[in-house]
């Protein structure tokens, strides 16, 4: 296998979540995190912006993402399910369930990195920024799961935790349980406390926060 940031081999031994932390963590800088003067989704300006979706819906940037998202998920002993607000999260609910199911194929059953707790598959969910304007008018896209399964929210780009707390709202008046956030990116513009997650009965995980990408990490 090589290597797409340093064009060099990579023998199974180096094919570890630390490396797959380095190389995800190049993609995003060099493909994700832009200087200049942006507006944000949340109406603010920022001098920089982070897009995840050039990195996630590349096929080597899904492989790390999804890897190592999915090594958090292992760690909730009740998730049934991984789901997103549409579309940031789209690729990362598809690459986690995917990728957890390669590894037990691989693995016979006995996946790497696994629990006794862990499912034989897990449902990816997709939460609709409206509801369909057709048919059943759905938020929620994806298996249908038992009322009280839990179910864990991802997201590329946390930043005031709007597009997050949309969908643990839709998840939960549909009857799941949400307790737990993982993002990719926490930009921290919710503030310096984790009071609006506590608040609203939640935890929130991330990959890596927006100072990581500042030219000297």
């Amino acid at each position: 296998m090589i290597c797409p940031i340093t064009n060099q081999n990579i023998i199974n031994e180096d094919l570890t979540m630390d490396n797959f932390r380095i190389m995800l963590k190049e993609l995003l800088k060099e493909n994700a995190y832009k200087k200049g003067e942006f507006k944000l989704s949340s109406g603010k300006t920022s001098d920089y912006y982070m897009n995840c979706k050039p990195v996630t819906l590349n096929g080597d940037g899904a492989f790390y993402v999804g890897n190592l998202l999915l090594d958090l998920v292992y760690d909730n002993e009740k998730a049934q399910g991984v789901a997103g607000m549409t579309l940031g999260a789209d690729p990362l609910v598809t690459s986690v369930a995917m990728l957890h199911s390669a590894r037990m194929y691989a693995y016979g059953g006995d996946c790497m990195n696994c629990y006794d707790w862990t499912p034989d598959s897990y449902a990816s969910l997709i939460v609709r920024k409206e509801p369909k304007g057709h048919g059943t008018g759905a938020w929620i896209e994806g298996p249908e799961l038992p009322k009280g399964s839990e179910i864990i929210v991802l997201e590329d780009v946390v930043t005031t935790g709007a597009s997050s707390l949309k969908a643990v709202e839709k998840l939960r008046e549909h009857g799941y349980v949400v307790t737990e956030v993982i993002t990719v990116v926490d930009r921290k513009e919710y503030g310096n406390t984790n009071d609006l997650w506590t608040d609203n009965g939640l935890t929130l995980k991330s990959l890596y926060e927006i100072g990581d990408f500042d030219e000297d990490n």
